[in-house]
């Protein structure tokens, strides 16, 4: 067992130094990742130690950045594209949604894009405007790509490992503020397969599902709940699209009623689909309608009332006591 505490982002360091040495035709490309290690220092060192040529500094331009991979994904090499932070994405929206999505379906399956897009998303950091959003709805909507989130270290660790390997294009969504959250990771452990979601506690009265950033929350509204005779279960997605439904359906039908927690406004949302496939699926098991919390249907606020727009334990605990009072 190689077990060793590491931070979200240096477990996610870790796992592309994994990837690059098990495959010559992986590069890693964005703004500053290189000679400074990206502004969470994720790439810290890769340049150094791969070289220039594989681990590269391109100009301010998403729109760029993610169509040289397109043409470096058709030439056979393994693209890791890093979006400097989550409201940058959208000058190379066009090219994700247009060209990386739709590539292999156009082709008839003959031409496959593995490229994997880092994109650091969500609030709790006190940045300024367009680095605090939330966009994984707008992607996960979109045919042909595949969505995936890390929590935690361990996972970190073997998710972009498992993404950098993958046929299929993938948006990797890395939560910005749970990269200095520090946890065991055991580099030798198998990981689970990417598509599944995980119980991150185990419980009997209602089902949390929940996903990147807001999982330590709602694990610690659990912890809280929990001095108060209610046994809160939390899911922990992973996979935004496919979603595991097996994973989720059995939980409900076990508690009988579900919240539905994340940082992106509501109206519309990746929280709205998992809502409604559990009324669809669970409707003769729930004692409750599905609730939901996340943020208001705002602009990401200034920093200084960021934490009046996520969902905190007061939110999601209201939300438990709101379902059980059915």
């Amino acid at each position: 067992m190689a077990a060793r505490t590491l931070t979200l982002g240096k477990a996610l360091n870790e796992g592309l130094r994994k990837a690059l040495e098990a495959d010559p035709k992986v590069l890693i490309m964005g703004e500053d990742v290189g000679r400074l290690g990206g502004v969470f220092r994720v790439t810290d060192g890769l340049q150094k130690d791969f070289g220039e040529d594989r681990v590269i500094d391109t100009p301010l331009a998403e729109s760029g950045i993610v169509g040289t991979a397109v043409g470096l994904a058709i030439r056979g090499f393994r693209p890791v594209c890093e979006i400097q932070f989550d409201g940058f994405v959208f000058p190379a929206f066009d090219q994700i949604v247009s060209q990386v999505a739709k590539m292999r379906y156009r082709s008839a399956g003959h031409v496959a894009l593995p490229i994997t897009i880092r994109i650091p998303y969500g609030g709790g950091i006190g940045a300024v405007e367009h680095h605090s959003e939330s966009p994984e709805t707008y992607f996960a909507h979109t045919p042909g790509l595949k969505v995936v989130t890390c929590s935690n270290p361990a996972d970190a660790y073997s998710m972009i490992q498992q993404a950098v390997s993958c046929d299929d294009p993938i948006v990797f969504f890395e939560p910005k503020r749970r990269y200095w959250d520090k946890a065991e990771v055991d580099t030798d452990a198998a990981p689970a397969p990417l598509w599944t979601a995980r119980v991150a506690r185990a419980g009997t009265d209602v089902t949390v599902i929940t996903y990147g950033p807001s999982v330590r929350t709602c694990l610690e509204a659990a912890a809280a709940a929990e001095s108060e005779g209610r046994d809160i279960e939390v899911i922990d997605l992973r996979a935004l699209s496919p979603i595991d439904w097996g994973a989720v359906v059995e939980s409900v039908t076990k508690t009988q009623h579900a919240v539905v927690v994340a940082e992106a406004p509501v109206f519309a949302s990746l929280s709205a689909e998992v809502a409604a496939r559990i009324s669809e699926r669970c409707f003769y098991s729930l004692e409750a309608p599905v609730l939901r919390v996340g943020g208001y249907s705002t602009p990401y606020p200034t920093s200084r009332v960021e934490e009046d727009f996520l969902p905190d334990l007061d939110r999601i605990l209201d939300a438990v006591d709101r379902s059980l009072a059915f």
